[in-house]
């Protein structure tokens, strides 16, 4: 394992088996997340990021579960784990400690009869990380301020009192109360108004450069993609199209599907009128065209798109493209 590398995923596969049939939410991804930095995933919904990220620490919904590939996670100590064959034991001392989650909608992630001081001590106790009632004070009040609340306010209030901007920077304080590794964020400014999402983001930006805490950043929106992260995963049914440095995936010669994401993103400097929406629906997991996922959408695709899977090309920097437009140097 490369250990400029926080976590390797390695042909990964997540399964939903239900009595009937087989649904494949993630097929055979690869990528890494690199340590110190913010990686993004990018995609329609429907498209496995929410899926992938839970299974980077074994937390899917059932019935989902792994059913091929490893995650591994490259510990602060050297000590590397392989995510899907911990216990529930030892994963119980991994999630919160190593790695820890923003869920999408902060209304729904919190209890909504316990106050946020109650739900942090709870936290700390389940994982044994305080030894008392103050101790856990201590680290909560730190964290509030930490992400610009007022502690004292914020401790005894129930969900119901605080605003949505409010509710999600209290879950970000939940996602450092452990110290971790890595934050993993699904869509962390859902139902936010566009200066919260910009404050919440900046705060993001802080947290990971001076806590040099890791994260991977589950979105649609390419506009922050391309302002905050460092690294971006291109996402289609389930499959990884692109991945590689933000500038060189936006700017370079890119997929089909991320150009195809890109001109429908509205600009500052270009009239909506230049706006080019991707024709036709997302894939049907149960029925996923032959060949290339992307196909039946691609303005570029050949009859060999019709036919055969392209392969993952890698390329120089950890980059690669799914993709038959480039050859296996990665030119097109």
């Amino acid at each position: 394992m490369d250990k400029e590398n926080i976590i390797e995923v390695k042909d990964l596969c997540v399964d939903y088996k239900m009595k009937h049939f087989t649904i494949r939410a993630v097929n055979h991804v690869d990528f890494n997340v690199k340590k110190g930095k913010i990686t993004a995933l990018v995609g329609e919904s429907g498209s496995g990021k929410t899926t992938l990220a839970t299974a980077l620490f074994n937390c899917l919904s059932s019935p989902g579960e792994i059913t091929n590939g490893q995650v591994l996670f490259n510990q602060a100590d050297g000590k590397e784990l392989d995510v899907a064959k911990l216990n529930e034991n030892e994963l119980k001392r991994f999630r919160w400690k190593h790695i820890s989650m923003v869920f999408q909608g902060a209304q729904s992630a919190l209890n909504p009869v316990m106050t946020i001081f109650d739900q942090f001590l709870e936290t700390l106790v389940v994982h044994d990380a305080v030894k008392n009632r103050n101790e856990a004070e201590k680290i909560s009040r730190h964290y509030l301020e930490f992400v610009n609340l007022d502690a004292d306010r914020i401790m005894g209030s129930y969900p119901h009192e605080l605003s949505g901007g409010m509710k999600q920077r209290v879950m970000i304080a939940f996602a450092l109360l452990m110290q971790p590794e890595l934050i993993l964020l699904d869509e962390p400014t859902t139902a936010l108004d566009v200066i919260t999402q910009q404050y919440i983001f900046e705060l993001l930006k802080k947290i990971n450069n001076e806590l040099n805490i890791s994260m991977l950043l589950m979105t649609h929106d390419i506009s922050i993609v391309a302002k905050y992260a460092d690294y971006v995963g291109v996402m289609y049914g389930g499959h990884i199209m692109e991945f590689g440095d933000v500038y060189k995936v936006f700017s370079g010669n890119y997929h089909p599907y991320t150009s195809g994401l890109i001109h429908a993103t509205p600009s500052l400097v270009k009239p909506l009128n230049e706006l080019k929406a991707i024709g036709g629906n997302p894939p049907d997991l149960l029925q996923m065209p032959k060949g290339c996922p992307f196909n039946p959408r691609c303005p570029k695709a050949m009859d060999i798109c019709k036919e055969k899977e392209p392969a993952f090309i890698n390329l120089e920097d950890g980059e690669g493209v799914k993709c038959w437009l480039f050859d296996k140097r990665g030119i097109r």
